[in-house]
């Protein structure tokens, strides 16, 4: 390999990290401008830089094609009130127990992260809880933070960012492929998140115990669970009342669409379509199910498009990048270059030492850049050791995905409707998603995804 393939290779990295951390430019600027200068100033032609592209983009594109429809379809969902009443039935269900509630958070919030986004999960959950936190005097940060365990642990389903992502980095077509093996995973992130919740709930009750004890606010009794949900509902009824396309109104319309639902789940479990075929059938049947007229069935493709296709624009350039990157011999290169000074006992564990640190790393950088930026770094360098390119994937998926950093804007969001400062919010919870994170890791080991 050339030596100034590795040096091209880790400038252009180094360019599009930064920029994505420095949070000034859309990641599409990012990924397509500093690959394109960069690979005619280390003296190949645009026609090479065609062959990477088209390279590159025939590797991410069935995640793309999977992204457009899963996030309308699951839009469309969320449209027409699905969640609503399992929703509502867990806010009465707590009955103003603080540990119940803190349980029912992780449950409500893996619900509302089921279409993948995490902005979707802050938006049900933190708006059908808050009032209750308050009404028990509970801190709406562990809101907050429960919400992002659910997020994380529901975020590895193949239509989240994250395999999305690493599907396109290894060149899946079928990103379903990757999540499969992490089901049991995903299950026992599940019973460790309740866990979590259990414990945060027994240290919230003796914090509020404290502050009753000591005359700063008054106990709490007769909490009405039930007027709560009834306003939860009234919200996202006035919600939907706003909207100018109205879906039908009929108690079988919620059992037909959870059929959908189950439908399109069932087709990708069961391989017998790829994800995105399987969301563009749902979204089909979903429309016409849900409202009569073609101006209303437009209007909510409207609606769900500008989030649908920023995703899927994100994928293509990342296309761009990956090609530039691995058609050119820069990756190749890179690693073959880090692999000649690592010493070789540390070289076989690289990706566990990247992984240990994958909370702080999503923390403090965006998710483009750990997933685009840092993992296929990793993964070639690990390569060349021997390690299997889905055991580096899985190890950084799971080390990093219990938390959402200063550049997420779904975290902004969560902390606005919280109504906390950021700042505040990740000293109260980093150590818990830190270890949260190193826990995942551990269940990984354990259950034998790598």
């Amino acid at each position: 390999m050339e030596p100034y393939l590795a040096i091209s290779g880790f400038l252009i990295i180094l360019a599009v990290i930064t920029l994505l951390m420095w949070g000034k430019v859309h990641p599409i600027v990012a990924m397509v401008l500093i690959p394109v200068v960069g690979v005619l100033i280390a003296g190949f032609g645009f026609e090479d830089l065609a062959e990477f592209f088209n390279s590159g983009a025939n590797q991410v594109m069935d995640v793309a094609i999977m992204f457009i429809f899963a996030i309308m379809f699951f839009g469309i969902m969320n449209d027409i009130g699905l969640f609503n009443p399992i929703i509502k039935n867990m806010i009465i269900f707590t009955k103003g127990n603080v540990i119940i509630v803190a349980i029912v958070t992780i449950i409500i919030g893996a619900i509302a992260q089921l279409d993948g986004a995490g902005a979707t999960t802050y938006l049900l959950t933190i708006p059908a809880l808050i009032g209750l936190y308050r009404a028990l005097n509970m801190s709406p940060m562990l809101l907050l933070l429960l919400a992002t365990f659910s997020l994380g642990f529901m975020n590895v389903v193949p239509w989240g960012g994250p395999v999305g992502r690493i599907a396109s980095v290894l060149g899946y077509d079928n990103p379903a492929e990757l999540w499969f093996p992490l089901i049991p995973w995903q299950i026992g992130a599940f019973v460790l998140a309740i866990g979590f919740a259990v414990i945060l709930a027994l240290r919230e009750k003796k914090r509020i115990e404290k502050r009753i004890n000591n005359g700063e606010i008054e106990a709490q009794k007769n909490v009405n669970a039930r007027a709560l949900a009834q306003d939860f509902i009234k919200q996202q009824e006035e919600n939907e009342a706003a909207s100018e396309e109205q879906p039908r109104k009929n108690p079988a319309m919620i059992w037909l669409n959870a059929a959908v639902l189950f439908g399109v789940l069932l087709l990708m479990l069961l391989d017998i379509a790829p994800p995105g075929l399987a969301f563009m059938i749902g979204l089909a049947i979903a429309l016409p199910l849900n409202y009569r007229s073609v101006n209303d069935q437009m209007g909510r493709i409207r609606a769900h498009a500008p989030a649908a296709l920023m995703m899927a624009s994100i994928i293509l350039a990342a296309g761009l990048f990956l090609g530039v990157l691995t058609e050119s011999g820069m990756l190749d290169s890179l690693a073959l270059s880090i692999v000649g000074i690592l010493p070789y006992a540390v070289g076989p564990f690289i990706h566990i030492i990247v992984a240990f640190f994958g909370i702080p790393l999503d923390i403090i950088m965006s998710t483009d850049a750990y997933y685009f930026g840092i993992f296929p770094v990793v993964e070639s360098v690990a390569s060349n050791f021997g390690v299997a390119s889905e055991t580096t994937a899985y190890m950084m998926l799971v080390g990093s995905t219990f938390s959402q950093g200063f550049l997420s804007p779904a975290m902004w969001l969560g902390v606005g409707l919280a109504g906390v400062q950021i700042g505040q919010f990740m000293k109260y919870a980093f150590l818990w998603f830190w270890a949260f994170g190193i826990i995942g890791i551990i269940l990984g080991f354990i259950l034998g995804i790598y």
